[in-house]
């Protein structure tokens, strides 16, 4: 009866959150759940990736895309929250708030609403802590040691951020992406690295053993930076 409509409405409608992390099996299901009550049911799908939407689901959608929103979009948000919750917020913690965000609205109030738990006065640090985000300069200085030919400073930092600061292997892949592309440097090896950290990120996703992937990441960027690629 989940889908049968009640009173005088004519149909229901299923709000599904975050779809695309379903195996399979469960997105099979689900568009059998469609099908059986498509003439009283509408289903209604929120998603960040629509590639690991199984087709047989995505032509039963309408698709529906929105563009991340502006910075200054966030911070109007975030602002208005933290008034209204009675909290107060510095400049560089709504800064990290936006970084971390990257244009979605939901991770910028999780964020918020993390370090808020802890302590209505939210600073920078705390922002980062609670969401185990790498700071933006300490992904800039891990580049810069592994371009820079210092391995053992690289793999110390990068010790230091995955098992102190507990920062998954994933995340600091996307971080260093993120910093690559905004990075001045010879676009030959800028494209050259990109390909590494796409190589790590699915090596990682096929369940190989992080540490040592992380480790050999760090190493083909001391070699890029020394071959002059």
């Amino acid at each position: 009866d989940m889908l049968q409509p009640s009173g005088t409405w004519t149909f229901k409608s299923l709000f599904r959150d975050e779809p695309h992390a379903l195996s399979h099996e469960a997105q099979a299901a689900l568009r059998r759940t469609m099908e059986s009550y498509d003439q009283t049911g509408r289903s209604i799908l929120f998603c960040n990736d629509s590639s690991k939407i199984i087709d047989p689901v995505q032509s039963r959608c309408a698709s529906n895309r929105f563009t991340p929103l502006g910075p200054g979009a966030v911070k109007e948000e975030v602002r208005r929250i933290a008034s209204r919750e009675g909290l107060t917020i510095t400049e560089g913690a709504m800064e990290a708030i936006v970084y971390i965000a990257q244009g979605d609205m939901r991770k910028a109030i999780n964020a918020l609403q993390g370090a808020a738990i802890i302590n209505p006065a939210i600073d920078e640090k705390r922002v980062y802590s609670i969401t185990s985000t790498a700071r933006p300069e300490e992904i800039n200085d891990l580049l810069t040691l592994s371009l820079s030919g210092d391995f053992d400073g690289a793999e110390s930092l990068l010790a230091q951020l995955l098992h102190e600061r507990g920062i998954a292997p994933n995340e600091l892949i996307n971080q260093m992406y993120r910093a690559l592309l905004k990075r001045e440097m010879p676009r030959d090896l800028k494209v050259k690295l990109i390909d590494h950290l796409g190589e790590a990120d699915f090596r990682l996703s096929e369940g190989a053993n992080s540490d040592i992937q992380m480790e050999a990441l760090v190493a083909r960027f001391v070699l890029s930076s020394q071959a002059g690629h």
